[in-house]
Order: C-alpha cells, then sequence, then structure tokens
C-alpha cells in the first residue's frame, strides 16, 4: 500500500461527518468569491497589477475566477476534493502574502482572516480528501 491510498484509507476510517458541513461551506464561499471576482473582473485586475510584478494580470484574473467557480462546485460535491483544493492553494497563498498582508495594517480593510481561515481549510480537505460523504468516495465503490 502507498502512501497516498494510506492517507486515503485513514482520511475515511477517521473522517467526522460534521467536517462535511465545513468542506461544503468551504465550496460555496469559494464559488459566491467566483461569482464576485466575475462582477468586479476590473479592480480585480487592478489589484493584481498593483501587487504583483504585473505580468500576465489577465491571465492570472480569469484563472483566479474559473478556479473559485468551477473549484468551489467540485469541492461542494466532493468531487476531485485534492485536486481542487491543490489548485486554491497558490491562489490563497498569495491573497495572504501579496494582497492582504499589506492592507492588514489599517483595521477592516483587509479580508486576510477569512484568506488564513480559507487557506487552512484547503490545506485540512487536501489532506483528508471529500471523506465518506463525497462523489469521490462512491466513485471508489463506497456505500
Amino acid at each position: 500500500m502507498n502512501i497516498a491510498q494510506r492517507i486515503d484509507h485513514w482520511s475515511l476510517t477517521h473522517h467526522p461527518k460534521w467536517l462535511v458541513v465545513l468542506r461544503v461551506a468551504l465550496g460555496i464561499f469559494l464559488f459566491l468569491k467566483g461569482i464576485s471576482f466575475i462582477y468586479r473582473t476590473e479592480d480585480l485586475q487592478l489589484l493584481l497589477q498593483y501587487n504583483t510584478i504585473g505580468v500576465g494580470t489577465k491571465i492570472v484574473a480569469w484563472y483566479i475566477m474559473i478556479a473559485h467557480l468551477f473549484g468551489g462546485i467540485m469541492i461542494i460535491a466532493g468531487l476531485f476534493t485534492r485536486l481542487m483544493c491543490l489548485l486554491q492553494i497558490p491562489i490563497l497563498l498569495g491573497a495572504v502574502f501579496l494582497i492582504n498582508l499589506r492592507h492588514a495594517i489599517i483595521p477592516g480593510s483587509s479580508e486576510l482572516g477569512f484568506s488564513i481561515l480559507t487557506l487552512l481549510l484547503l490545506i485540512v480537505f487536501f489532506i483528508e480528501g471529500g471523506g465518506p460523504l463525497s462523489l469521490d468516495h462512491y466513485f471508489k465503490g463506497g456505500k
């Protein structure tokens, strides 16, 4: 049994049911954030351009929007949960370290707390997977 199979087996046997609620809430939050970015595409591009090197900001902005929308839906369903969390982690690392830490000086003007919480939950579900109440488990032959 390789390491990935052992992690998956441990995850299924030690996955409390309340984690499903957190997984779904995380997926809903990411999906809604993706919708918010669609409505404010120009703001997102300006934010990326101002806080990064400015190369490919349109591509990065579209990646963020699509990853949040599609990834949020997939995380809600528990389908390819680990992969979707892995695709979200670099976005949230950038949000925490490149964007929100710079704006955290002014109280109330930053989403640093939400970004850190979202990043931590993505790491948890990258390790845990979708759990027993997910499409991942169902398609692997789970009950």
